[in-house]
């Protein structure tokens, strides 16, 4: 396989570990070991007598249940656990296509939602978003593109980058118009649990239709990247069935470390959500006022859900040269929108993490 090199990684490669601020980091607070063993008396021992060969293929039964009660329709025999959401995603798309076939996708995105498509010879279609509409996704513009070929529609939503969240309206209205061709609809849900408003969270796709996959991952909501814990959930399965077989060439199994601590994390969930939220709407609420100050220089759509925004620099000067210039003289890295092959000067903000007020009275100070 040839693939285009992941620009977003290649970016974060150059100064995720170097940069003092993250100022577009697209997770919540992270946890300490530590405070993963304070939820229960018991964890520590267990952590002791953890046994450290092989997992099971499709993730441990004590995983699969804490994920499933994620949903309310799905059972444990429906959720394949995989080496976070890069993984599942890698191993459904070689699973699903084959050369030829058309996969529309919704972008901007994650790049691996169309650059695998891509790279296996499949036709892509970008969907795309504008911040005219406030990022939402014109389903007429999904109807005209349906072609005889067309074998997956690929959505995200609570969205990366843009913060967008779908209506129960639009996604019923999407299911409906995939039902009606038969297609495959992959649903990248990695942000869900992050509503502003618990109302809006919507149902995961793959409770909704018997041909959607959806993914789901530890790194975002919970802010546990380092498990390196995602899973892709299905009712589908002969699907269910091909994706387990094609993991065998790849993880084959998951960490049993990760495992134990991932199904620790969920099964406390609610606190942990509960308090990467309060980071959020604080941050969300400091990040309102600075750009309502500064409409000369950004224009700002706050976000409805998740803990990024994609915010557009208006002055005379390429983002990616203002990115540039403010990691090297305040050590704030924020991501360009060419990092997303989107154009119009936007980037990337994240504000997940505690220490985002500093990184933004940096980005001030840079200002000024």
């Amino acid at each position: 396989m040839q693939i285009r090199p992941f620009q977003l990684e290649r970016f974060f490669a150059k100064y995720e570990f170097t940069a003092q601020y993250l100022l577009c980091s697209s997770d919540c607070e992270s946890l300490a070991v530590a405070d993963l063993l304070t939820f229960e008396p018991a964890a520590r021992r267990e952590l002791d007598s953890l046994w450290l060969g092989y997992t099971e293929t499709p993730g441990h039964p004590a995983l699969r249940a804490e994920i499933a009660g994620l949903y309310r329709r799905l059972t444990p025999a429906q959720i394949l656990v995989h080496s976070g959401a890069e993984e599942a995603i890698f191993n459904f798309m070689n699973v699903t296509l084959s050369p030829g076939d058309h996969v529309i996708v919704q972008s901007p995105c994650y790049q691996s939602l169309l650059e695998v498509a891509a790279a296996l010879g499949c036709h892509v279609t970008r969907w795309p978003m504008q911040p005219k509409n406030n990022w939402e996704p014109d389903l007429d513009f999904l109807r005209d593109n349906i072609r005889p070929a067309t074998r997956l529609v690929v959505v995200n939503s609570p969205h990366n980058p843009t913060g967008y969240l779908m209506s129960a309206k639009t996604q019923a209205d999407l299911i409906d118009i995939v039902r009606q061709h038969g297609l495959l609809l992959f649903s990248d849900e990695v942000y869900r649990g992050l509503e502003y408003d618990p109302d809006d969270r919507l149902p995961a796709a793959a409770e909704l239709y018997e041909n959607a996959v959806s993914l789901g991952v530890m790194s975002k909501t919970y802010g546990l990247a380092g498990l390196r814990i995602g899973w892709l959930a299905t009712q589908n399965v002969a699907l269910y069935r091909q994706l387990a077989a094609f993991k065998d060439y790849t993880s084959i199994c998951n960490s049993a470390p990760s495992e134990f601590f991932a199904t620790l994390a969920l099964r406390h969930r609610a606190q942990i959500v509960q308090r990467n939220l309060e980071i959020i709407l604080f941050n969300l609420g400091l990040l309102n006022e600075f750009f309502a100050t500064r409409q000369d220089s950004f224009e700002w759509l706050p976000p409805r859900a998740g803990c990024i925004a994609f915010p557009r620099l208006k002055l005379p000067r390429p983002v990616e040269t203002f990115c540039a210039d403010l990691v090297e003289r305040q050590g704030v890295l924020l991501a360009p929108g060419s990092m997303f092959d989107f154009d119009g000067n936007h980037f990337r903000i994240g504000f997940g993490r505690k220490n985002m007020p500093e990184a933004l009275a940096r980005l001030a100070q840079y200002l000024a």
